[in-house]
């Protein structure tokens, strides 16, 4: 008789529990970040850490990003894991320097011999009513970085795998997470290992007619997509893609070989985002299969808007459906 461990937590709840696992199976993981520590974050993500694991492993900062990954970077060249968090998308930018240029570089430049087991923990995304440097999606900067992984889950389960995942990776990790779903709920198996390598998607729903490519934020929002689709009778497959660089594009390739159609879902901006290189590259590798151009569904190319405009920037299902619809033609 097999037993389960899943419990129902908040997707917030799951990256505490999945820090947690981090600091008492490798005494070598810190944290690190604006007040983390006493007051848990922002976001409460790492609620009661420092009290119980003190202050040596989870170190409240300075407001300064740069001292902060510059800090960790050090500590990673040292032989630890430390685990930094920016306080919000938008706070990152004076740390860019640091990450681009130093961090993603050293295993390259050092032909393999040093590593920097570094993860770079960011709440990314709108839909929380926030003022403005709160609201960012700062994905395809660091995507385009070689020497960096990217990921960002979607679910509570995924939190939980894949915070432990990018912690025990001796390559340098952007981690981001979708701010507004750290209330949503779901199913965590704690004791069960990780379904998936960090590095793979997964196809969240199947279907026949249209694939929709999404991660983060946008999961929930495309499934609501397909939930509607159904009722009209349409059948769309989505695939979480879940790492950003690299991309399992050989997920997406396989649906898109099954339904001939594909629509690219993020809250990003258009110009040069996630969704142009998936179009580019399926349209190179499946242009034979292809019923129809990809379509792209994203944010729009301007400075993300006041908190009360930004329902009508944030992607919704009818924005999606309306793709759809474009590529069903």
């Amino acid at each position: 008789m097999t037993t389960t461990t899943s419990t129902t937590m908040t997707l917030g709840s799951a990256l505490n529990t999945g820090l947690r696992r981090a600091l008492e199976d490798d005494p070598k993981v810190l944290l690190m970040g604006e007040d983390i520590g006493k007051l848990g974050g922002v976001f409460r993500i790492t609620d009661a850490l420092q009290k119980d694991f003190g202050p040596a492993r989870v170190m409240d900062t300075p407001l300064a990003e740069s001292g902060i990954v510059g800090t960790a970077f050090g500590l990673a060249l040292r032989g630890y894991r430390p685990v930094c968090e920016i306080q919000f998308d938008g706070f990152v930018y004076p740390a860019f320097d640091q990450i681009v240029s130093q961090v993603a570089k050293i295993h390259y430049r050092t032909r393999g011999h040093v590593t920097a087991p570094l993860t770079i923990r960011i709440p990314y995304g709108g839909g929380i009513g926030a003022v403005e440097h709160h609201s960012e999606s700062p994905e395809a900067y660091f995507a385009h970085t070689a020497g960096l992984r990217v990921v960002c889950p979607a679910t509570p389960a995924d939190a939980f795998a894949m915070i432990r995942q990018a912690i025990a990776l001796d390559d340098p990790v952007v981690f981001l997470e979708p701010k507004r779903r750290y209330w949503d709920r779901g199913p965590v198996d704690v004791d069960a290992p990780p379904d998936l390598p960090l590095h793979r998607a997964r196809i969240v729903r199947p279907g026949t007619d249209v694939t929709v490519v999404a991660y983060g934020s946008m999961i929930p929002t495309a499934l609501q997509a397909a939930e509607i689709a159904d009722e009209e009778g349409t059948s769309l497959e989505v695939v979480d893609l879940r790492s950003l660089a690299p991309i399992d594009f050989d997920t997406v390739e396989e649906s898109v070989q099954r339904t001939g159609r594909l629509v690219v879902a993020h809250e990003a901006p258009l110009f040069v985002g996630l969704g142009a290189e998936i179009a580019a590259r399926v349209s190179e590798r499946c242009f034979y299969r292809l019923e129809a151009p990809v379509r792209r569904v994203g944010g729009f190319d301007i400075p993300y808007p006041p908190a009360k405009l930004e329902k009508h920037h944030v992607p919704d299902a009818d924005r999606i459906l309306a793709a759809v619809d474009e590529v069903l033609a």
